[in-house]
Parts: C-alpha cells; structure tokens; sequence
C-alpha cells in the first residue's frame, strides 16, 4: 500500500491538517497534526511508522518544518525519525535516541491479537514491528514557545497519562494540541508510567485554560466547554481511586 493511501488526511482550517491511520488497531490510531505557519509548518506527532509519514503530508513547499512529539508513547513517534528537525518534552530525551519499549510500549502492538486491518506492505508482520531512534533536536519544557511566525504556542507540561506528556497552547486564538492530556474519548490512566495523582493535577490545570477548540491526540476535535467536561468528569470519578 502506498504511503499516501495508509493515512487519512481532513483539512480542518486553512492552516491545519489532520491526519490518522485508518486501518490501525482503535487502541493505537492516533491523530497527527499539520500546522502551516508563516514561517515555519509544524506536525504534532507523527503515527505508528509503520508506512512512510513524510511521503504522505502536505507541508509547505520550502519553508522549515519542525516535527514536535506530545510525548513518547509508539502510537505518536512512529515516523518521528524521518524528520530532521525534532522537539519533544526534554522529561524523556534520552529516551528519544534509542526508543525502548519500556519507555515507548512497542512490545504491546507486537502482541496484539489484530494489530490492523489492512498489511501497509506486503509482507509486513507486527511481530517486525521496532521503533527507530530519534534524538531530539529542541528539547521543550514547560513555558517553552514555538513560534510559527503567525502563530506562537506555549509548552505546558501536563503529566498523568506519561510523565512527559505535553500540550501546545495558542493564548491568542483558544487553541489547544493536548495530545493524550485530554481527549474526547477513554482516557488511559493505568500504564506502567501513568500517575493518576499527577493527571488529576494536569486535569485540575486544564480547567482553568482559555480554550475555544482542542485537538487531542485521539477523536475528535472538542470545545473549551466539553473540555472542561471532560477534565472534571475525570476528577470526580478518580476522586476516591488508590493513587
């Protein structure tokens, strides 16, 4: 299958893309997000890597881009090493530059029992699934900014889901890239590395944000009031959970 017919593309706004990979297990088809700014393009996370990602996105013909990971689980830093230019959360750089599967989960799309439902390639096998390093070239920390020119956005570290996770924040626009901080769909609290403590944290913060629209890392796009649903949904059903 040709790189271009493995992912789905959905033109949300003028300057943003959405991608997704239709044909991958539901538990790790995430969402990868083109933004064309005026001086630089940027792509929030980058899939599975399981079928060529730079060979299928649209970004803008001779101007830098910078491909920047919410955090460093497999399901967002598949194809992240096919991209030159790299941020992610300086929490897990080290980690970046050899991918294991402690750190990534890659052994658990090995295992599972229908890992997608279409071959990317022939002759493809899961069990051959492996992550390839990425060093990070901008390592982000909290209050960082990335500035696409026309559009600046805010690192806020937001741990629960991973240690490392990470949000973008547009403060001007109300816009929001949470990755797995908050989606509108089962949010995973019960990895190895989750912390429901700190989530609650992170959920606690999210509440007080000014955000007209979210993109997170799974589902669909969601308004500032259905996120805050969201947020305080999930501090009143952990609110008496063990930590």
């Amino acid at each position: 299958m040709k790189a271009g017919n493995w992912f789905r593309k959905r033109v949300m706004a003028d300057w943003l893309i959405a991608y997704d990979e239709p044909f991958m297990n539901d538990f790790v088809r995430a969402n990868m997000y083109l933004m064309r700014g005026r001086d630089m393009d940027l792509l929030v996370d980058t899939g599975m890597g399981v079928s060529r990602l730079r060979d299928a996105i649209d970004p803008t013909a001779g101007k830098p881009l910078l491909a920047l990971a919410t955090h460093l689980h497999l399901d967002h830093v598949g194809s992240f090493h096919e991209f030159g230019e790299r941020a992610g959360p300086a929490y897990s750089a080290d980690a970046f530059a050899t991918m294991p599967d402690a750190a990534t989960y890659a052994h658990m799309f090995r295992d599972l029992p229908d890992p997608v439902s279409e071959l990317p390639s022939p002759g493809w096998s899961a069990a051959d699934y492996r992550l390839a390093p990425a060093p990070l070239t901008r390592a982000l920390r909290e209050g960082d900014v990335v500035d696409l020119g026309d559009r600046r956005f805010t690192v806020l570290h937001l741990p629960g889901h991973s240690p490392d996770s990470i949000g973008l924040l547009d403060e001007r626009d109300g816009v929001l890239f949470s990755g797995d901080a908050i989606y509108d769909d089962t949010l995973i609290d019960d990895l190895p590395d989750s912390d429901r403590v700190g989530y609650r944290r992170s959920m606690a913060r999210i509440l007080e944000l000014s955000v007209r629209i979210a993109y997170g890392g799974h589902g669909e796009p969601f308004d500032g009031a259905r996120m805050r649903a969201i947020a305080a949904d999930y501090l009143r059903r952990t609110e008496d959970q063990p930590e």
